[in-house]
């Protein structure tokens, strides 16, 4: 339980954390007088400060200092003190062009999403993919874009459209390509991609395509990942804008931040979780895995029709909640619409 803070320790606390967010830099005394007017003495400050120390709301980070607000100050902060800033004018035209042109391609929306959330928060853009099991594929292209490699393009039922990429044998054929996407289409259309999945050598065991043989058996080797439902996939956008933050200047944070995005086995696990949640916040130590205790997850999920997905952005604790909150929001009722 959250002690009972008087007005005076609530404006204080705002103060520092504020200062912290903007500066980086553990606040004094002299600073909050000066730059917020609470109408009280540097001396009161820094006796209030005390209290809040005591209490568990700032710490000293070394003696001679001022105060850095703890998880459980965010916290009273995001739940009592700030005011949500819905976001600017700049940033919606922004998440709309850069949105826009993704149309239908889940893969493609959510990998916009998270990139573009990250450049107006200056945080990870992260993001979780729906489950795609239980939808039907209505077609399937094939399309040749270097001698070795295809792009596949699933037509999903309701407009859906996933792409992934495939290796193939050299000089594969445009008759040949053809040939195999019709044999596919004929065997697979109108089944759901679990059913794919399930019945798959069956329905290709006497496939005749001319020439294409060996591209038939490599659907059939690979089936399990090429008709994959997706199920929790984390998308994430650039890293940069992370490691640019102060909190990321020493080697060991920045082995901690590769570690998370490189493996994305515990981002998985922090985020799948959150598809039924709305919004979602968790400060620091909140989190389940001590891995994530530097961080902050701030998510909302989308959903279209049967799709649920998680959208938000990942840093460290010190962040403006007050417009990240409300830039993930509008990000996931736009994912919400382009899936429709």
């Amino acid at each position: 339980m959250m002690d009972q803070l008087s007005e005076r320790e609530l404006r204080v606390l705002q103060a520092v954390v504020q200062t912290y967010i903007e500066t980086a830099e553990p606040a004094g005394s002299q600073t909050i007088a000066r730059r917020f007017g609470l109408g009280v003495s540097p001396a009161t400050i820094r006796s209030t400060m005390s209290e809040l120390e005591d209490k568990g709301y700032l710490f000293h980070p070394h003696t001679s200092a001022g105060r850095i607000p703890t998880d459980r100050a965010y916290r009273v902060y995001v739940n009592e003190i700030m005011r949500l800033a819905p976001p600017s004018d700049e940033a919606r035209h922004a998440l709309h062009e850069h949105l826009l042109g993704a149309r239908s391609a889940v893969d493609e929306v959510l990998r916009r999403a998270a990139q573009v959330l990250g450049v107006l928060t200056q945080e990870l853009g992260v993001a979780v993919a729906p489950a795609l099991d239980e939808m039907v594929l209505e077609r399937l292209e094939l399309v040749s874009v270097s001698s070795e490699r295809l792009l596949l393009v699933f037509n999903l039922r309701s407009g859906l459209v996933r792409t992934i990429f495939v290796e193939v044998p050299a000089r594969v054929g445009p008759a040949t390509v053809q040939d195999v996407s019709r044999v596919l289409n004929e065997r697979l259309s109108g089944h759901t991609l679990q059913q794919i999945r399930a019945t798959l050598p069956e329905r290709l065991r006497d496939a005749a395509a001319d020439g294409g043989r060996e591209l038939l058996n490599i659907f059939l080797a690979e089936g399990e990942e090429i008709f994959s439902g997706e199920q929790d996939t984390v998308v994430l956008g650039s890293a940069q804008m992370l490691a640019d933050q102060p909190e990321f200047a020493s080697n060991a944070r920045m082995r901690d931040l590769l570690r998370l995005t490189e493996g994305r086995d515990l981002l998985k696990q922090a985020l799948a979780s959150r598809r039924q949640t709305g919004l979602s916040i968790t400060i620091g130590a909140e989190n389940p895995d001590a891995r994530l205790t530097g961080f902050t997850l701030v998510t909302a999920s989308y959903e279209a029709g049967d799709l649920k997905g998680v959208i938000g952005v990942m840093g460290p604790t010190r962040m403006p909640y007050d417009k990240i909150i409300g830039l993930v929001e509008h990000t996931s009722r736009l994912v919400e619409d382009l899936l429709e």
